[in-house]
């Protein structure tokens, strides 16, 4: 089904400095040795990719880093404010589109699954409907109508690829169930989860959400579709999540839940709460992403949350680790 035809045209990705954007490049070797990333100020991930800094909020860096580009990934992710969505969001995918267009470029579009609100994250599938009952949420909804209306209109060559919240590879400043489960653990203290510990939350593991958006992008039968990224099948709440690391980590299995009051409450003195209470609907009930759809077409096993867990707590220590005989090295540079 892996079309590599094509492993010599260029494959760009917008937003390659983060988690996402670096496991896709890592992703991508299989496929192609033409790389170009395409960030602030870009770092090789492989040692043949090109290196394309860029400011992305302006058009025409846009045009500039698509000109050429076989197929173009779009994983990046403005900062965390909706006033910084407003602002962003909707030029930049115009201009992302318009671009793809232009320079007759395949559109892959690494996307959350804000668009869709209420109860229908109970049963996320592709065809669960755009509903959007968030600020956030109505932004990402006109961006994938946008994608949408050119698919139909323009002819654009494109795939909406989705995932859930997500941790692993370099996510853990992103990461929510770091931030609330692992962070706290590791300190000692009690893990937290927001608004109901004992219901269904899907999460996607990086480095596996990275090789399903580079194996969409290299199957041609894939596009102007919606795809759910391979995320394990398994119905798992909070409170199992929190058991889970804190079996890995041999840490004490306590924890603690903020309920929806406390998240709006605390808003007033933390920012990134303020911008994550009008997300508790997807906290307050379940939360189920379905990816049959791609597990069903490319005979993929997603990586069970258990093994999905341990791999990542393994790459924190290994990056700690290095981090720390950097900092030892230097320190002894200096007092020689």
């Amino acid at each position: 089904m892996i079309n590599n035809e094509h492993n010599n045209m260029k494959q760009t990705i917008l937003g390659a400095g983060g988690a996402i954007g670096i496991e896709l490049a890592k992703s991508l070797k299989e496929y192609t040795s033409n790389i170009r990333l395409v960030s602030r100020n870009p770092t090789k991930i492989n040692s043949t990719d090109e290196l394309f800094p860029a400011d992305l909020t302006k058009k025409e860096d846009i045009f500039k880093a698509i000109d050429g580009s076989y197929i173009t990934y779009v994983t990046i992710g403005f900062p965390y404010k909706t006033k910084v969505w407003r602002q962003n969001w909707i030029p930049f995918i115009q201009n992302v589109i318009a671009a793809c267009l232009e320079h007759n470029s395949k559109l892959v579009f690494f996307d959350n699954v804000y668009a869709i609100g209420g109860d229908n994250v109970k049963h996320i599938k592709e065809d669960s409907p755009i509903s959007p009952t968030s600020k956030k949420g109505e932004i990402r909804a006109e961006v994938d109508r946008l994608i949408l209306e050119s698919i139909d209109k323009n002819n654009l060559q494109a795939i909406i690829a989705r995932a859930p919240d997500f941790f692993g590879g370099t996510s853990r400043q992103n990461s929510i169930i770091m931030n609330l489960v692992y962070d706290n653990l590791v300190k000692g203290k009690k893990a937290q989860w927001f608004c109901n510990s004992k219901v269904i939350h899907s999460m996607g593991y990086v480095p596996e959400l990275a090789k399903g958006t580079a194996i969409l992008g290299n199957t041609p039968q894939a596009f102007n579709q919606i795809w759910n990224l391979p995320t394990d099948t398994q119905k798992i709440t909070g409170e199992e999540w929190i058991h889970l690391f804190a079996a890995e980590m041999g840490a004490k299995n306590n924890y603690t839940v903020l309920p929806n009051l406390l998240v709006r409450a605390l808003g007033f003195f933390i920012p990134v709460m303020k911008e994550l209470a009008e997300m508790n609907y997807q906290y307050d009930r379940d939360y189920y992403f379905d990816s049959s759809k791609f597990n069903d077409y490319f005979n993929f096993t997603p990586t069970s949350n258990t093994v999905a867990i341990k791999k990542a707590i393994s790459q924190i220590k290994n990056t700690d680790e290095t981090n720390e005989k950097r900092t030892t090295t230097r320190t002894k540079q200096t007092d020689n």
